[in-house]
């Protein structure tokens, strides 16, 4: 199993010289399989490059939307097996408790946000609604839950036998505690997170930032290695940086973070182009992009 990061940023993309290093793109990782079956965890601006670089014998891809903000659903229009009649394009995304799925998309692709409207596009496209029963993809089986953050959203943990990744990419496990972590039993999003070999996790705000956004559905550096360590995941990577933090203030967050923490697992910084291994011979996570911490 290979994944593949394309966009790191949260909220907002924010191309620039300040962000080239980690990357201005905002949420999109690929998982592909050994049997080439491909996974889209989330459609943010990261999605466009990722389109153009699959083969074009491809027939069918999953996207998995963790919820419908539009920094995770802004690139989904500009992606190219959208736009291939030869293709089936299967979303799973969170239905509201008064909207399903397809109407909740199609806000965002139709006139006057998008000019086309998605029943209108050339390729085969399925909706699945999530959460739901586990279910498989390839040779990917797949479980979904609600996690905490605004509106509904999703977690995904995706396992083979090569190993287990998990993506909580908006995930506030910290709301309501006043003291955190808690009991696994009482954390959102632990049960899909524990044990995982990688956990591509939310990492937005400072202590400080936190505070004066208690509730927006997102944590901050140290509270997510702490929810990394109550699940005990081995391998942890930082995601949906916050848009005014520069490469260097990450550089710096992380790094003080880490010194201050002492978390006990591997970490690797999330930036675009970043690629995982799960099932190499030494039967751990292998890296490629930025180097690991910790």
């Amino acid at each position: 199993m290979k994944i593949t990061l394309w966009g790191t940023r949260g909220s907002l993309a924010s191309p620039g010289p300040e962000t080239a290093r980690y990357g201005g793109n905002t949420s999109c990782v690929e998982v592909r399989g050994g049997d080439g079956t491909v996974l889209v965890l989330d459609a943010g601006t990261g999605i466009r490059r990722l389109g153009a670089t699959l083969p074009k014998t491809l027939r069918r891809v999953d996207v998995l939307l963790t919820h419908l903000h539009m920094d995770h659903i802004q690139g989904l229009g500009f992606f190219a097996p959208l736009r291939n009649p030869n293709v089936e394009v299967h979303i799973w995304g969170p239905a509201s408790v008064t909207l399903g799925l397809r109407a909740r998309l199609s806000r965002y692709l139709s006139p006057p946000l998008f000019p086309v409207h998605l029943r209108d596009m050339p390729s085969t496209v399925c909706l699945h609604e999530v959460p739901c029963a586990e279910f498989d993809v390839g040779e990917f089986h797949i479980n979904s839950s609600l996690v905490c953050h605004p509106d509904p959203t999703v977690g995904y943990r995706i396992m083979t036998p090569d190993g287990v990744v998990v993506y909580l990419p908006d995930h506030e496990p910290a709301l309501g505690a006043q003291q955190f972590p808690l009991s696994q039993d009482w954390t959102s999003g632990c049960a899909l997170a524990e044990n995982a070999d990688l956990l591509i996790h939310d990492a937005q705000y400072t202590p400080q930032e936190y505070e004066d956004r208690v509730g927006f559905g997102h944590s901050s550096l140290p509270q997510a290695f702490e929810f990394g360590a109550l699940a005990g995941v081995k391998h942890f990577v930082p995601f949906h940086h916050d848009p005014a933090h520069s490469d260097d203030d990450l550089d710096r967050l992380i790094a003080e973070t880490v010194t201050a923490v002492k978390p006990p697992f591997q970490i690797t910084p999330g930036a675009e182009g970043t690629t995982f291994a799960l099932g190499t011979a030494e039967g751990t996570p292998g890296t490629k992009g930025n180097s690991g911490t910790g």
